[in-house]
């Protein structure tokens, strides 16, 4: 394969990438390796090394390229190079003195070079990404009750949500966001001048017969009227880059469901003097 003429060589020193290192991040994922400025130019880029007493002196050409034409045929080899901006394919070649390799020989894969540290972009979307979880459509839940539409009041009430675990993806600085959001806590407003509840749990269903039992999220009504329940859910997240691994959103984010009204009505009790057996047609038969 023939490679754009203009070279840019690295400095005698090897390049080498340390053993030990901490992990980090590559548009792949996480490595070992780091995204170094390569010197003498002002691109980023992986650099091809061996340990810590690799002698091997790099530099990179343009791939693909054949007097300044795109080899057609090279194209599906060349990586994407999406990790950065401007990121664009290229050919690494070495040579080593202690190797006894003087001439310049193509390195087995191709690589890529950026504009900017690809590491940034990665610090920048960490730094934006709670703002862009609050900003998702994430869906608080449903609100449930029983007895619904219509309540007694003085009698327990019981509201749960129906509301479970997301997975949502986004695009954030031309990279891929995968985001888990996990509902974490609950925010009651039953809408009649009561203090609001914040639980930990959603609460749940009861069967027909159980209903006006009491549970940790149902509400007692003092007065009749019509009543707007509304639910506030708080999720906290996780999210990542291009496949990668799982990272904790530093923050929560709140959603509000659509509120459901319910209609409080008072029982009325009354006594009546006729036997219904006796007379069928009697008040109260």
């Amino acid at each position: 394969m023939a490679l754009l003429s203009c070279l840019t060589s690295l400095p005698s020193q090897a390049t080498a990438v340390e053993s030990g290192k901490p992990p980090r991040w590559q548009e792949s994922g996480v490595g070992i390796e780091d995204y170094e400025l390569v010197e003498g130019t002002d691109q980023w880029a992986l650099i091809p090394g061996g340990g810590l007493t690799d002698d091997r002196q790099w530099k990179f050409e343009a791939a693909c390229l054949e007097d300044e034409d795109i080899a057609i045929d090279c194209l599906p080899m060349a990586p994407e190079c999406d990790a950065g901006e401007d990121g664009r394919p290229v050919q690494w070649l070495w040579r080593s003195e202690s190797l006894g390799i003087d001439s310049w020989t193509p390195y087995d894969e191709f690589g890529c070079v950026y504009a900017t540290n690809p590491n940034d972009v990665l610090e920048d979307i960490a730094d934006r990404i709670l703002s862009e979880f609050r900003n998702l459509p994430i869906h608080a839940g449903d609100i449930e009750i029983q007895p619904s539409p219509h309540t007694l009041i003085g009698a327990n009430t019981n509201v749960y949500a129906s509301v479970e675990s997301q997975t949502l993806e986004t695009e954030l600085l031309g990279q891929d966001i995968e985001i888990e959001a996990t509902p974490v806590e609950y925010r009651w407003d039953y809408d009649d001048g009561s203090s609001a509840v914040a639980l930990a749990i959603p609460g749940g269903p009861l069967p027909r017969e159980r209903w006006g039992e009491a549970t940790p999220t149902s509400h007692v009504y003092e007065s009749t009227g019509d009543y707007a329940v509304s639910l506030t859910t708080t999720f906290s997240g996780t999210y990542s880059v291009n496949g990668g691994p799982a990272i904790p959103i530093p923050g929560t984010g709140t959603f509000t469901a659509a509120p459901v009204t319910i209609s409080v009505w008072r029982s009325v009790v009354n006594n009546y003097a006729d036997n219904c057996l006796e007379n069928p047609n009697g008040a109260g038969c």
